[in-house]
């Protein structure tokens, strides 16, 4: 969904890079520099990584193709569950209680120790990075409570210290919300959902399983088990606008 709002593509350690290039000279990949372990031994690493992402998914205007998921949740009771940290689904106009963020918001800030389970805005959150080494300049956001440095409320890889707060109580409302429909009613259109971290691929053949209703939009991995619903090999803003066209609503 991202890609098409204009925002890098992370997969592989090339696209990444492509974004990225002072990472691709330290010969950093996506999954080093998304490791929490960085904001206890090199703070300005860490921060130079998550600040920039920050600032770029606040620019970032949420394509078209996510006012038709809007439209499509007019008519009919709607839930997203998605694994991007950018919150552009609230941009577009979802509310925040029908948006379950699986692996959190980077809109959302924590304790980095942490020294409490809640979580607070980054709306007030300014990190200065230097784009030409990819480094934060200090001050960088503190914890109010115990002075420790603030990190961005993401799960991120080899993360035991992720606090799941507000995100937690979103994922047992969207279960609940599951439970309480007719599952051979329940569609699901699943978009760009690859298979390197198959958490939302997996929960969307899981949700779609007793009705076969799933839609997999993903321009490389389309591919749909056991015949267990349609896999379209394309983007998701075009597709979405074609389907909207065909049902003409």
């Amino acid at each position: 969904m991202g890609v098409d709002s204009g925002l890098p593509d992370f997969r592989g350690p090339e696209g990444f890079w492509r974004a990225y290039p002072p990472y691709r000279r330290l010969g950093l990949r996506f999954e080093e520099l998304a490791d929490p372990a960085h904001f206890d031994d090199d703070p300005e690493l860490a921060w130079g990584f998550y600040g920039h992402r920050l600032a770029l998914y606040r620019a970032t205007v949420p394509h078209p193709g996510f006012g038709v998921l809007r439209g499509w949740a007019d008519r009919l009771p709607t839930r997203v569950f998605t694994s991007n940290v950018d919150g552009a689904f609230q941009m577009a106009g979802f509310d925040d209680e029908d948006v379950t963020e699986c692996h959190g918001a980077i809109g959302t800030l924590q304790c980095s120790r942490p020294c409490r389970e809640d979580t607070w805005s980054a709306d007030r959150v300014e990190v200065a990075v230097d784009e030409t080494t990819m480094r934060a300049v200090p001050p960088l956001p503190g914890c109010d409570r115990c002075g420790a440095l603030a990190r961005p409320n993401i799960l991120m890889f080899g993360d035991g210290s992720w606090v799941p707060g507000m995100h937690g109580e979103r994922m047992a409302a969207h279960r609940a919300w599951l439970r309480a429909q007719d599952a051979a009613g329940v569609a699901v259109v699943e978009l760009g959902a690859g298979t390197a971290v198959p958490t939302v691929r997996r929960h969307a053949e899981l949700a779609s399983a007793s009705s076969g209703r799933l839609v997999r939009i993903n321009v490389r991995e389309p591919e749909v088990r056991h015949g267990h619903g349609v896999g379209l090999a394309a983007g998701a803003q075009a597709t979405l606008e074609a389907l909207d066209a065909r049902l003409g609503w």
